[in-house]
């Protein structure tokens, strides 16, 4: 057994075993997570002990982990200030606005939700769970142009994030907006654009504050709409096509000094 799919097991059996282990003055207060790095030098000498308790476990985790959503043409990362997934992911966001009835003008998805990178070839739903392991779910929402140039200086200030086709930004290496287009054109001000993201950037969270500016908010948050979901979707949604998905690097995000 691979110490990756051993761990994994591992943390499902240890939650199931608090949940039943629990009596009733007790109560669920929080829930967190974090991610350790696991590599073959964990499989050098493995615990033929832990092995068998474990083994009854795996293959619930492995039927849940395991099925194939689609292929990922080539390797992908996430980083700033653009890189190959950290476009795909806002498109993808692009691509599920037609599902809730919604036309939004771009994307915006933040390169520190990207958890996990994608591997050319099969993609499983425990990859993309380890891409987007947060219970975000998709969002959208109106700015002014006023405030859409302000996201936009946010974002050169971060350094970049995820957006989607169509978006031009130029920032300096020091995190200043130099220029910012949509689809060629200039932010108009006096206008009013239509913006899908995830309820956590809607917050204002990771230094996004102008998106608290927002009117008009559509914020599903039945669990369907977690972004997981939505990606799983969009791969599978290429499979059935006989597609590999795909995304570059295009210019979306320049640095210039």
């Amino acid at each position: 057994m691979a110490m990756n799919n051993l761990i994994k097991t591992w943390c499902v059996v240890a939650a199931a075993t608090a949940m039943t282990a629990c009596t009733t003055h007790y109560r669920l207060t929080n829930v967190s997570r974090t991610r350790l790095v696991v590599d073959a030098r964990y499989d050098v000498q493995p615990d033929a002990q832990a092995e068998a308790f474990l083994a009854p476990y795996k293959h619930k985790v492995d039927s849940v982990m395991g099925p194939v959503v689609g292929y990922a043409a080539h390797d992908m990362a996430a980083q700033r200030p653009e890189s190959d997934l950290s476009n795909l992911l806002p498109d993808i966001l692009m691509w599920a606005a037609k599902d809730y009835g919604e036309k939004p003008q771009f994307a915006v998805y933040n390169v520190g939700g990207i958890r996990s990178a994608l591997t050319k070839g099969m993609v499983t739903y425990g990859d993309v769970l380890a891409i987007a392991p947060f219970e975000n779910k998709i969002c959208f929402l109106t700015l002014t142009g006023d405030r859409v140039t302000e996201l936009f200086e946010q974002i050169a200030h971060r350094g970049g994030e995820g957006v989607s086709h169509g978006v031009e930004l130029t920032i300096t290496s020091d995190g200043k907006l130099r220029s910012a287009r949509l689809n060629g054109e200039p932010i108009d001000p006096r206008k009013t654009y239509r913006i899908a993201t995830i309820d956590y950037l809607a917050q204002g969270n990771d230094g996004l504050r102008a998106f608290r500016e927002y009117t008009n908010l559509n914020s599903p948050q039945e669990e369907a709409n977690n972004t997981r979901f939505i990606i799983v979707d969009y791969f599978k949604s290429l499979y059935e096509q006989g597609l590999e998905v795909s995304a570059k690097v295009e210019g979306r995000i320049k640095i210039e000094n």
